[in-house]
């Protein structure tokens, strides 16, 4: 039998965070944004020290620090259906809040949380199709918009 060499349900890339808590992050990530566990592996006293967790059509590889590593927040963009309601969602379930949703110039309704570990997650729904053209105009003003201020 032929052997994939990108496990079913991952794509090329894959999220990979260092953390200090997965048993806390891996409730949080349930919780807030549906995540489903695909795997956990676990030492003989039954700490778990990685997991794969599944988040709508996406795969992310979470490890518990140990040895010599240390915790790494990243930042991972979640493009959602409905960006308030996850928001709230992850808020409600112990996210900090840094930014509240926001319809943005480049056509995504964004906002942007940490979870307990210290990733940035930025929670998203496209809005607009915005024409390549229109982006660079719009980003023009805003550009000048922030000068002025």
């Amino acid at each position: 039998m032929e052997v994939n060499p990108i496990p079913q349900g991952f794509s090329s890339i894959t999220p990979y965070l260092h953390v200090q808590g997965l048993p806390h992050l891996m409730g949080f990530l349930t919780h807030a944004f549906g995540a489903k566990e695909i795997s956990a592996t676990k030492l003989p006293d039954g700490m778990v020290i990685n997991a794969c967790m599944q988040i709508g059509n996406a795969v992310i590889e979470i490890s518990e620090v140990h040895g010599g590593f240390y915790p790494m927040p990243c930042a991972i963009h979640l493009y959602v259906a409905d960006v308030d309601a996850v928001y709230a969602q992850a808020v409600e379930v112990g996210a900090e809040p840094v930014m509240e949703p926001t319809n943005q110039f480049y056509g995504d309704r964004e906002a942007f949380v940490k979870d307990p570990c210290g990733n940035h997650w930025y929670i998203a729904s496209r809005i607009e199709n915005v024409p390549e053209e229109v982006l660079q105009q719009r980003m023009i003003e805003m550009t000048q918009q922030m000068g002025e201020s």
